[in-house]
């Protein structure tokens, strides 16, 4: 019984980093498109840009997918709702 509670008193001394947790992978923040490169241009004309913003049904892919920030996530997802207005993007894919 005594050492059990010795074992326990050392494990609590241990160097041991707390935030560590084998099943938690630490996930890198995505970084903007737009704000990343000063020169991209969002163009609802421009069919094969707004393709990686849609997924394989044709929805608007979140903020989480894309790693948009909220203002350009707005930006894409009008981008996106005029290219389907004027026939450039279908609503729904097959």
């Amino acid at each position: 019984m005594a050492d059990k509670k010795q074992n326990n008193k050392k494990r609590k001394n241990m160097n041991i980093d707390e935030d560590y947790n084998p099943k938690f992978r630490k996930v890198r923040k995505k970084v903007c498109p737009m704000c990343g490169d000063k020169n991209f241009v969002l163009d609802y004309k421009n069919a094969e840009q707004l393709k990686k913003f849609i997924n394989d049904k044709g929805k608007i892919l979140p903020r989480r997918a894309t790693g948009a920030c909220a203002k350009h996530q707005r930006e894409i997802t009008l981008a996106v709702k005029r290219a389907r207005h004027i026939a450039i993007l279908p609503y729904v894919q097959n």
